[in-house]
């Protein structure tokens, strides 16, 4: 029997990785042993936001590639997902995303690691990967993945603290493959304990699985955090 690569998303789920649907085992077996990548391009039905307040919070956000300031409905986007080995020598797998709302580029950055001393993966947010996030993962009934945000931890020179979470939001993504129109279905919510509802989004996207030993230079972060 052959035995498949065991990408960052399969050691984080272990056993319950094959729970996953075929597609998303495929999609989430992106790694350096497995040798490919997974180009993802498709429609954003919806992107929205909170309250006018949440505006400069989502503003500040943009400058680094954390968070996306705009709205709009039918908005095209791609998704790179690489594996490269980062200048620590860590296994990393991009997760960069890219909007055109309007004709305005908009772009997320974020880059993940297994940390083997927290038993998870952390998800580096931003071009300077200031803010690292552990991320909790769970296979549902459907074989869709949903994965939500736990502890925060911001990174700037020698400065480390845990970001306090009044301040910040938490994720609830969902991904799912839908085998009849053969496209990937996305939907995430960033909520605030205290002010609820602060940005979200909902799509498809097909995917082209690439063959890759290194991530685009123009999709790795401008800085490197060691700490995880």
């Amino acid at each position: 029997m052959s035995v498949e690569p065991a990408s960052m998303f399969a050691r984080a789920l272990g056993d319950d990785f094959r729970r996953l649907h075929p597609m998303l085992r495929r999609r989430f077996g992106v790694g350096l042993e497995a040798g490919y990548a997974c180009v993802g391009r498709g429609t954003m039905t919806r992107i929205r936001r909170g309250p006018w307040w949440t505006v400069p919070f989502l503003q500040i956000g943009r400058l680094r590639n954390i968070l996306v300031p705009d709205v709009g409905d039918d908005v095209p986007f791609t998704i790179e997902n690489y594996p490269y080995r980062d200048a620590l020598g860590r296994e990393t797998v991009t997760f960069v995303r890219e909007y055109d709302i309007r004709g305005r580029t908009r772009r997320f950055d974020a880059t993940m690691i297994f940390s083997a001393a927290r038993g998870r993966i952390v998800d580096y947010l931003g071009t300077h990967q200031h803010l690292a996030v552990d991320l909790d993962l769970a296979v549902e009934a459907d074989g869709s993945l949903r994965l939500t945000s736990d502890a925060q931890r911001f990174y700037a020179g020698p400065l480390g603290f845990r970001f306090p979470m009044l301040f910040s939001g938490r994720a609830d993504l969902r991904e799912s493959y839908d085998d009849e129109t053969g496209r990937f279905r996305i939907r995430l919510e960033v909520r605030n304990r205290l002010f609820g509802f602060l940005f979200g989004y909902e799509g498809a996207f097909r995917c082209e699985f690439v063959a890759a030993s290194d991530a685009p230079a123009r999709l790795k972060p401008v800085r490197t955090e060691a700490r995880d």
